[in-house]
């Protein structure tokens, strides 16, 4: 019988692969660091806990607004607005969605017609090229080197642009790398975008998570371009709520109005009661405090990581300086060894679970990211465990 042989080309998500393979040695007795998963080791903070509780005691566990609680998007759209200068309509402007990674999918299904192409830096979240495929468009990688931050030039994103182009996608601050973009940059990343008529998808699920001063820029706050502008965002990095499964998609109305009809017909609706935590985290002033504490974690995790580097000085094992998210992007090029194999070598050898560069796109090749988002022990257990391993080549 037949199947579907778009899907076939499809690549799993390495992270996810991982993960999976990373719970059955557990469970098998064998002791693996893992440093592969963006997951934060945090707990949900209690208010949203709490607030999700008592909805499903009230019996708000039926369906819901196919659009997303009325009072979350109003609560959203003022949120957005304090944050970025730019109001999206609550009503017709936005989507609660199941996870960023739907809201993403939303976007794409209601911009893209088969065969058409979307741009996407060649060291970027695999899904961002995967979901193309996925729904038949044609992904290209723009080349995106170290010492750019591995943020494309804008003459590579020209040189790429044809008449089948749709959209340019950047995720800021960057998974894997933890680049962030400048201002300046997103301004003329969405100039061009406007020269070319075509929409400008930045994914900011990590704008909370910033470091040493760096600044966040939403597409949402650039000068012009209402209508060239989708914003994906997501509760998961900030709040600590990745298993929720809970996002929203900011955009033109009718964008929205295409993406809404890609949602009723793939997920119904997000369940009543996580919205309503979902409200909580967007309004309490405990959740907040919660948020930054996390976010001064990762960062005195991040301060550690370097220090270990600065004390050891390894010469076969380098970093890039991430400003945002919470990862390291290590370099192991002068290793001369595939990302692939690194990966899979250090999983054999050291137990340490780590993701290949290559599975961010082709620019990745020579580095492998680790999370910081897991117990401060781990993480710099598996940090020199990775030193060492690389000396040792």
């Amino acid at each position: 019988m037949k199947t579907n042989q778009n899907l076939a080309q499809i690549t799993e998500s390495f992270t996810i692969q991982l993960a999976d393979r990373v719970r059955r040695l557990t469970a098998e007795g064998v002791p693996v660091i893992g440093l592969q998963t963006g997951d934060p080791d945090f707990n949900t903070p209690q208010p949203i806990i709490d607030a999700a509780h008592q909805a499903m005691l009230q019996g708000k566990t039926h369906y819901a607004n196919s659009r997303g609680l009325p009072e979350l998007r109003s609560a959203l759209s003022a949120y957005v607005e304090q944050r970025t200068g730019r109001r999206f309509d609550p009503n017709s402007e936005m989507l609660i969605t199941h996870g960023g990674t739907h809201a993403y999918h939303c976007a794409l299904a209601a911009i893209l017609n088969p065969g058409d192409e979307v741009l996407v830096p060649a060291a970027s979240w695999q899904t961002h090229a995967n979901m193309v495929r996925v729904l038949r468009g044609r992904p290209i990688q723009i080349k995106a080197l170290p010492e750019n931050d591995f943020l494309p030039t804008l003459e590579e994103w020209e040189s790429q642009i044809t008449d089948r182009t749709a959209a340019l996608v950047l995720n800021t601050p960057s998974n894997p790398t933890g680049a962030v973009a400048s201002r300046a940059y997103m301004q003329a990343l969405l100039d061009l975008a406007k020269t070319h008529n075509l929409y400008l998808i930045s994914d900011e699920v990590y704008d909370h998570l910033l470091y040493d001063g760096a600044a966040f820029t939403s597409a949402a706050s650039l000068a012009g371009g209402e209508d060239h502008i989708i914003l994906v965002n997501s509760f998961s990095k900030t709040y600590a709520m990745t298993g929720w499964r809970m996002g929203y998609l900011c955009a033109p109305a009718a964008i929205i109005s295409s993406a809404l009809k890609e949602s009723q017909h793939t997920i119904t609706n997000v369940a009543e009661f996580v919205q309503i935590g979902g409200l909580t985290a967007v309004t309490s002033p405990e959740v907040a405090a919660s948020v930054e504490a996390m976010r001064a974690a990762y960062a005195e995790r991040r301060a550690q990581v370097m220090a270990a580097f600065a004390q050891r000085q390894p010469r076969r094992v380098g970093y890039i300086t991430p400003y945002g998210a919470f990862y390291f992007f290590l370099d192991l090029r002068p290793l001369g060894m595939p990302s692939l194999a690194a990966a899979e070598k250090l999983l054999n050898d050291a137990r340490v679970a780590v993701v290949p560069g290559l599975a961010y796109g082709s620019s990745g090749e020579g580095f492998i990211r680790v999370t910081i988002a897991a117990d401060v022990e781990h993480v710099l257990t598996g940090v020199n465990r990775i030193i060492d391993w690389a000396e040792a080549q």
